[in-house]
C-alpha cells in the first residue's frame, strides 16, 4: 500500500506543502485529494502522506502514546519537501493530522513557513472542557484554521476564543454549513484565498 502521493504543478511557484489526514482516515480521503489538487493548481508541489500510526495498520485510531512518532514522520516529509522546492514549505492536516502538525510547529519554531489546519479538533464532541490547546501559547508559525459551522469538535465562538492564545499570526476561515469533514471533496478552496489570491 502506498503511503505517499505527489501532485506536481504545471507552473511551479517554488512553494511546497505536506498534507496529512485525520484519526479515522488516510491520505486518500476525498478532502485531502481535493485540497491537494486545488493547491497544486496554484503552483505548489503537494505531498499527501500517511501518519506513522496509519502506516502500521490500515484501520483504527491513533494511540496518544505514539503521537511523537506521527510528528517525526511529518518532520521527515517536511525535510524532504525542503529538498524539492526552492521557496516556502507549508504543513497542513485535517483534524488529528492538523493537531499533530501544529504541535510539531510549536515544538520546532521555524520548521515550516505556515500551517493549514482543517477542522482542528478543539475538544471531543460534547466535552467542551477537554481542550486540546496546551501547545497554542508556543505556536508562532503563521496558521490558517478552516472550521465548519456545524463541527461538533468545537463551534466557531470556541475556536475564536482558543485562537486568541496563539502568539503567531492566525487566520480563521469559516466554512458555512460544513461539518467536521468540510463537505469532503466539495470544499471550496477559494475560501482560503485572501484579497491578493494567496493563502498565507
Amino acid at each position: 500500500m502506498e503511503h505517499e502521493f505527489f501532485h506536481g504543478p504545471e507552473r511551479p511557484s517554488g512553494a511546497g506543502i505536506v498534507l496529512t489526514h485525520g484519526a479515522g482516515a488516510n491520505c486518500r480521503v476525498a478532502l485531502l485529494v481535493a485540497v491537494a489538487d486545488g493547491l497544486c493548481a496554484t503552483g505548489m508541489v503537494v505531498m499527501r502522506m500517511d501518519l506513522a500510526f496509519r502506516r502500521r495498520r490500515p484501520f483504527g485510531p491513533p494511540s496518544p502514546a505514539t503521537g511523537a512518532e506521527d510528528r517525526a514522520g511529518l518532520k521527515d516529509c517536511v525535510v524532504r519537501m525542503r529538498g524539492m522546492v526552492e521557496g516556502p514549505v507549508y504543513l497542513g492536516g485535517h483534524s488529528y493530522g492538523g493537531r499533530q502538525a501544529s504541535m510539531l510547529a510549536a515544538e520546532e519554531d521555524g520548521l515550516v513557513d505556515g500551517l493549514l489546519l482543517m477542522s482542528y479538533p478543539l475538544h471531543p464532541p460534547d466535552k467542551p472542557t477537554q481542550l486540546r490547546t496546551a501547545h497554542f501559547p508556543s505556536l508562532r508559525t503563521p496558521s490558517v484554521f478552516v472550521h465548519g459551522t456545524k463541527d461538533p469538535f468545537g463551534n466557531v465562538a470556541e475556536m475564536e476564543a482558543a485562537l486568541s492564545s496563539i502568539p503567531g499570526p492566525v487566520r480563521l476561515v469559516v466554512a458555512e454549513g460544513a461539518g467536521h469533514d468540510l463537505k469532503k471533496g466539495k470544499f471550496d478552496l477559494s475560501l482560503l484565498q485572501k484579497a491578493d489570491g494567496k493563502i498565507f
